[in-house]
């Protein structure tokens, strides 16, 4: 909300009343609260309200003599006199437009003339124990116009040749930080890198573009295109509740949104998005020194405990009801009913990112889970993914 208000100076002795709902502690948070400041705090406020997660229903200029002394804040009773210096909100805000995708920014540098970034940080996010090579990885984008939204991917071209001689070619990697990067100040990009690893006649085979990505050093140059992709995006609603299904490096996309939704400097950075909604991550890992980013998403669990839900699937350390390894598909089975219950609100998006071969086991459990409320989830799915509810990223 901008309210205009004219020349602000510091002698300026009108007040205002601003009138907000979500704003406080404990049963403050829950009662509509009036609060009258003069001007000069008045931009002060709103900004504190908007970065607190409260919702401004009205703005009121109150009447004040000339030359009057501008009075402390305080939380003014409910009065009907006073001019409206701008247009009152209505009680319950309308839902935000869906994404346009036709703002969404793709393709700003494609395969014949990539941006060339420059590595600034390439550190590894497993613990000791950990089984394979996970590297967090971020590149300088301020040398051109190479800018993105969460749940959008960019493409590396590794350096060096094929067997055949010829330039390799480039590996998508879905984004792993916000659209203002990792320290809030926008111009850089962040990736989660497994390094890929496989056996073929005896011989250990790397991954390419993953290991060139996992072994680079800060100041080295990397090929970089797109941004690409529209199936990830994040919904503009505040409201909105998200479900994510992880496993492995398909946190990347997830934790964009968790910070996005519960960073302090991104709140700060997002007047205009201030998460209230229900937000569910359900990981999937083989240990727990698999687990990445643990200590931002324990940290967002103690402040928001009401906004956010952590569920671990750990599969070589738990077991699910059969005995058997404890899968993400575990998961969903066992909270299927809060799961559907969370569905059949319209504002509910399920995401689910991760290895290919997930999907059977989620769409099997989801499938026994619909089937226990009646529901048919071959039909149900498709319908989610038309009203742009069910978002898929696997590779």
């Amino acid at each position: 909300m901008r309210v205009s208000t004219g020349k602000a100076t510091q002698s300026d002795g009108r007040m205002f009343t601003v009138v907000v709902e979500g704003f406080g502690v404990g049963l403050q948070r829950r009662a509509e609260r009036r609060i009258t400041v003069p001007f000069p705090q008045l931009q002060r406020l709103m900004q504190t309200i908007a970065q607190q997660g409260g919702r401004i229903k009205a703005v009121q200029a109150e009447d004040v003599p000339a030359g009057s002394p501008s009075p402390a804040p305080s939380e003014a009773a409910p009065s009907d006199a006073g001019v409206s210096d701008a247009p009152a909100a209505t009680p319950t805000p309308a839902r935000k437009a869906p994404v346009s995708h036709a703002d969404v920014p793709v393709n700003l540098y494609k395969p014949k003339d990539p941006f060339i970034g420059t590595v600034t940080g390439n550190y590894s996010l497993l613990a000791e124990g950990a089984i394979g090579r996970v590297n967090h990885i971020t590149f300088d984008l301020s040398e051109g116009n190479l800018h993105y939204v969460e749940g959008q991917s960019i493409g590396i071209i590794p350096d060096g040749e094929d067997a055949n001689g010829k330039p390799h070619k480039l590996r998508l990697y879905s984004i792993a930080s916000t659209r203002h990067g990792d320290n809030c100040e926008g111009g850089t990009v962040s990736l989660c890198v497994r390094q890929l690893q496989y056996e073929k006649d005896g011989t250990t085979i790397n991954g390419v573009c993953s290991t060139f990505l996992c072994d680079i050093e800060p100041g080295a140059k990397v090929k970089i295109t797109g941004p690409v992709g529209k199936e990830m995006l994040l919904p503009p609603d505040e409201d909105a509740n998200i479900i994510m299904l992880a496993t492995g490096t398909g946190i990347a996309p997830m934790r964009a949104y968790l910070r996005r939704m519960f960073e302090p400097g991104e709140r700060a950075k997002n007047p205009e998005y201030q998460f209230r909604g229900k937000a569910w991550l359900i990981m999937g890992v083989p240990k727990t020194p698999n687990l990445l980013y643990e200590d931002d998403f324990q940290r967002y669990l103690a402040e928001y405990p009401e906004n956010f839900r952590y569920t671990k699937a750990i599969s070589r350390e738990q077991q699910n009801p059969s005995g058997g390894r404890m899968y993400i598909q575990d998961r969903v089975t066992e909270h299927a009913d809060e799961i559907f219950s969370l569905i059949e609100d319209a504002k509910t998006h399920v995401y689910m990112c991760g290895l290919r071969g997930m999907e059977p086991g989620i769409d099997e459990a989801m499938t026994a889970a619909a089937a226990a409320k009646g529901l048919d989830w071959s039909e149900l799915r498709p319908q989610l993914k038309k009203a742009d509810r069910w978002h898929v990223e696997t590779y």
